[in-house]
């Protein structure tokens, strides 16, 4: 035990026993743990990412950031966005065959009779544009001229994981990237203090909390990518980030030294191992200490005028509602935070769909047409995207009873309606067509695979040209099969 000796330097000791004489023991085993926190963190050369050089871009963006409000459990299109006036004459008579088709249902309807549940909920045209909206948006009413509904996105996910993992890493399969993640890997970092891709769920929601299902966080998950792109998830209360604070005792100063002292540990490993992956490390850890002021003046809402506030709606005031996020969503953007996705629960709406649907609008609505006012004003709406919608849509024809005023609806991965605003898309228009029982498309088809090619266009990339090696094969958001961007939404 000769290398234990009296010092009254603890910082070389400490140097001296772990790095040097305790070899492959416990010091040795302590950094490898603290590396393995962070592996596969270092970003590697983009290739084929970058067509310009030093931005990443292969095209000049029209958006820089991107803000994802996710309605986990699948709204129903047609109550909110595609109008069907005359299936009210078709009120309680079942679907005819020609229009299922014998297509794929869910085990909860197979075979069970599908009996045609027409809307409750009256529409009237908006804006000057004229879309037709629910009466259930009466806020996103009022900006129906920034709003651009695709009523015709597919999916080939008809269960909620599945399709809910597709639309956020473009695979059904478990283990991709998700999108925030490749635009964080593709585009690299807007700022030093927070991260570039930040995940807020709601904390609670109107539309009752039966058949909710879970988020997991391979939804916004690297993948194959380095970890260092996963999305950062912010709680609704405490620390908005997981172990934030200083622990009891500890002052800022003595972390400071703490993070100074690991520096110099990481340092003098990554000279005698030379692995690129502890240089990244100890920049994501000077990052965190830096986001010990960033985050708390972040999530501070002080400083927001009164009238401001009140464009989200009341709720707002509410910590971990959707209201809030949606305007720390918006510091978020402001702060240079590249890709925000809001989660809200609760769209699952297979009986008692009228009295739910009302409640999750009213979570929804004011919200996200105060988010698109206040951009707006601040004149950041023009390069920030924002996309509305979830997993798939619901059947035209009812789930359990069914009256003028009472019905459900089953998944219905065939056709959907989502929104997008801002980032350089059109205002004010609808995009492609459905039949008249909001159950087929027949104009213009959008697959998700289009969807999420046309957000990455947005942001001055080549969905074919972002690719990253893994398993044999260049990987990419989009997958091996065809996806194309859809040019008629583009400003």
């Amino acid at each position: 035990m000769d290398w234990i000796r009296p010092t009254d330097d603890r910082r070389g000791f400490l140097k001296d026993c772990l790095l040097r004489h305790c070899g492959m023991g416990l010091g040795a085993s302590a950094l490898a743990s603290v590396i393995a926190q962070s592996q596969s963190t270092a970003a590697p050369a983009r290739g084929n990412a970058g067509a310009l050089p030093g931005d990443g871009l292969h095209f000049p963006a029209r958006a820089k950031r991107v803000i994802f409000l996710f309605m986990a459990g699948a709204p129903s299109q047609i109550d909110l966005f595609d109008d069907k006036p005359d299936l009210h004459k078709q009120f309680g008579k079942p679907l005819p065959p020609s229009v299922s088709n014998g297509q794929r249902v869910t085990a909860m309807t197979k075979g069970k009779a599908q009996i045609v549940a027409p809307s409750m909920f009256s529409f009237a045209p908006q804006g000057q544009s004229g879309i037709q909206m629910s009466e259930l948006l009466p806020h996103l009413s009022k900006v129906a001229d920034d709003l651009c509904i695709v009523k015709t996105l597919n999916t080939d996910a008809i269960n909620h994981d599945p399709a809910k993992t597709l639309f956020c890493t473009g695979s059904q399969i478990p283990g991709k990237a998700s999108l925030g993640s490749w635009l964080s890997y593709g585009l690299g970092r807007m700022n030093e203090n927070l991260p570039d891709f930040v995940v807020m769920n709601s904390a609670y929601w109107t539309g009752g909390t039966g058949n909710v299902q879970a988020l997991y966080s391979r939804l916004w998950g690297s993948g194959f990518l380095p970890s260092k792109h996963q999305g950062v998830s912010f709680q609704p209360s405490g620390d908005p980030v997981l172990f934030l604070s200083n622990p009891p005792g500890v002052i800022k100063s003595s972390r400071r030294e703490m993070l100074d002292l690991v520096s110099e540990l990481n340092e003098q490993h990554l000279d005698e191992i030379g692995d690129p992956e502890i240089k990244t490390t100890i920049a994501q850890q000077q990052m965190a200490f830096r986001m010990q002021t960033s985050v708390p003046e972040l999530t501070d809402l002080s400083d927001e005028p009164e009238h401001v506030l009140a464009q989200y709606g009341p709720e707002v005031h509410k910590s971990g509602s959707f209201a809030r996020n949606c305007l720390l969503a918006r510091r978020m953007v402001e702060r240079g935070v590249r890709f925000v996705q809001l989660f809200h629960r609760g769209w699952d709406h297979h009986v008692g769909l009228p009295k739910k649907l009302r409640g999750q609008a009213y979570d929804v609505d004011q919200p996200s047409a105060g988010l698109i006012a206040d951009l707006k004003q601040r004149g950041l709406l023009d390069d920030t995207l924002i996309v509305f919608g979830g997993e798939f849509g619901r059947t035209t024809f009812c789930q359990g009873k069914l009256t003028p005023t009472e019905y459900g609806r089953d998944h219905h991965p065939r056709c959907f309606s989502v929104w997008m605003a801002g980032g350089g898309i059109k205002g004010g228009m609808t995009y492609g067509q459905t039949d008249e029982f909001s159950y087929n498309i027949v104009e213009n088809p959008v697959h998700v695979r289009d969807f999420n090619a046309t957000i990455l266009h947005q942001l001055g990339i080549d969905h074919k040209r972002l690719t990253f090696p893994f398993r044999g094969l260049d990987q990419r958001l989009t997958g091996v099969e065809e996806a194309h961007v859809v040019r008629q939404i583009l400003a």
